[in-house]
């Protein structure tokens, strides 16, 4: 039995519109965005050849765990240009402004700092890796090269925040609604 009070029209369900915001896509966002599908086509293919074909692939393991970690080191860039790494926030509500700023600072200095010695290891990690990859003629140096760059672009992108952050006053831990877009050219 039917609720004489319903109606036979169809119940409308009203959907909250997200505006998604695009104005901070950079090149690296389409750099990860290229191997990532790259990587799940690779996958998609080992599975397809495995499971299907019963006639595995050799190269798309290898391969798909080098573009892992190209596609983890590109993103990490990414978010370094847009300073969105894991952050401890919890004692910045406790101290008081001008201590948050001196250790804002700090932690950029030393964020900073520790990229660019991530380059040098990678660079000498590079140089002494001699081996060529199991399923292709390609020296494993140049993921570790990659790597590098990475860690290269996240060091200069660290340095534009900590610039930006002494410059301003302001991070994204002390006034979190301070900084919309923190790349370069953005003023």
């Amino acid at each position: 039995m039917t609720d004489p009070h319903e109606s036979d029209t169809p119940k409308q369900v009203a959907f909250e519109e997200d505006e998604i915001n695009l104005d901070d896509i950079s090149w690296i966002d389409y750099g990860v965005l290229t191997i990532f599908w790259v990587l799940a086509f690779v996958v998609f293919l080992q599975f397809f050849t495995r499971y299907v074909l019963n006639n595995s692939l050799g190269w798309t393991e290898e391969i798909a765990r080098f573009l892992l970690i190209a596609v983890t080191f590109t993103g990490a860039m990414m978010a370094a240009r847009k300073n969105t790494h894991i952050a401890v926030e919890f004692f910045y509500r406790w101290i008081p402004r001008p201590l948050r700023r001196a250790a804002q600072c700090a932690i950029d200095v030393i964020t900073t700092l520790a990229f660019a010695g991530m380059v040098g290891l990678c660079i000498q990690l590079a140089g002494r890796t001699n081996q060529l990859m199991v399923s292709i003629e390609m020296p494993k140096s140049v993921v570790y090269y990659y790597v590098a760059v990475c860690f290269a672009g996240m060091t200069l992108y660290s340095a534009w925040n900590t610039w930006r952050h002494l410059r301003d006053g302001t991070s994204r831990l002390i006034d979190p609604d301070a900084h919309v877009d923190l790349s370069p050219g953005a003023d």
